[in-house]
């Protein structure tokens, strides 16, 4: 089990992939898997479609991961449009495929859903839902944490209320939306020990390599962008190739001062891209 892979030998390298977006795409999603398997995560999580649209895809990768590739995988699961009548399949599903660790997530609002399917849902947050999948399932659960605070909460603290609440209800383990400064980690990890929050906290980076990522990613997580990563991103954002040799370097450096603070893990937002993990890996 995942869980018992922290404090070992050192801090646990995981690795994220998504479901991709087309048929084509996703038999190529396989040899990915092995490329990024030879560089020996610890586990890989495989996201999840808003609603529920790639849950036949995740648990598909997941599997994969599993069975083939003979890593642990985790496979998202997002509560937003979920029933419990659905949840429960789909937790079957998952564990038909011999999955045995979930990330429970709300998940965002799918564009489909009217106000009045958002205002009825059965499971209105992550707590929720982790709630329901400890009761009824015999699945080891991840949550999502934010250092930064989600950027729907009214504040930092009722942020961290929230957080206890998912570790309260089942979380064994936390994995954090991406983060550009340490030393914000390092404050979120020391307001989580305060909350009386025990579980080990996998920290996410995502390598930046081109200046059009760094919007979009600003705009889904709410993530800060430090003076040096803007910098960065001014002086080779138009140059394709610097821009990317940079943007690894400044994740690599994130990376050793992590480890060397004794982080419980590294996870690294991989987009799909073997080439860009393994050079970080074999720098760190």
């Amino acid at each position: 089990m995942v869980n018992d892979l922290f404090n070992k030998t050192g801090p646990c390298l995981s690795f994220e992939v998504s479901p991709p977006k087309t048929e084509e795409e996703f038999q190529a999603i396989f040899a990915k898997l092995d490329a990024l398997a030879a560089l020996h995560p610890n586990f890989i999580s495989c996201t999840y479609g808003a609603g529920g649209s790639k849950a036949g895809k995740t648990a598909e990768i997941a599997s994969y991961i599993q069975h083939r590739l003979q890593i642990d995988a985790i496979a998202h699961m997002t509560c937003v449009g979920f029933k419990r009548e659905d949840l429960q399949k789909n937790c079957e599903l998952l564990e038909k495929e011999g999955i045995r660790h979930v990330m429970a997530l709300r998940g965002d609002r799918p564009q489909y859903m009217t106000d009045e399917q958002f205002g009825s849902r059965e499971f209105f947050y992550a707590s929720d839902m982790i709630r329901y999948l400890k009761a009824n399932t015999s699945l080891e659960i991840a949550g999502a944490c934010y250092p930064e605070k989600h950027f729907e909460a009214e504040s930092f603290e009722s942020d961290l209320e929230h957080l206890k609440e998912k570790v309260d209800a089942g979380a064994s383990f936390l994995i954090t939306q991406l983060f550009f400064s340490n030393d914000i980690f390092y404050r979120f990890l020391e307001q989580v020990k305060k909350a009386g929050i025990s579980v080990p906290v996998c920290a996410g980076i995502m390598p930046v390599t081109s200046a059009k990522q760094i919007g979009t990613s600003i705009t889904l997580s709410g993530s800060s962008v430090p003076k040096e990563l803007s910098d960065i991103i001014a002086n080779y954002g138009e140059n394709k190739e610097d821009m990317r040799k940079a943007g690894i370097d400044y994740a690599v450096r994130q990376i050793r001062d992590l480890k060397e603070h004794g982080v419980d893990g590294i996870h690294l937002y991989t987009m799909n891209r073997p080439k860009t993990t393994a050079e970080i890996v074999a720098q760190i």
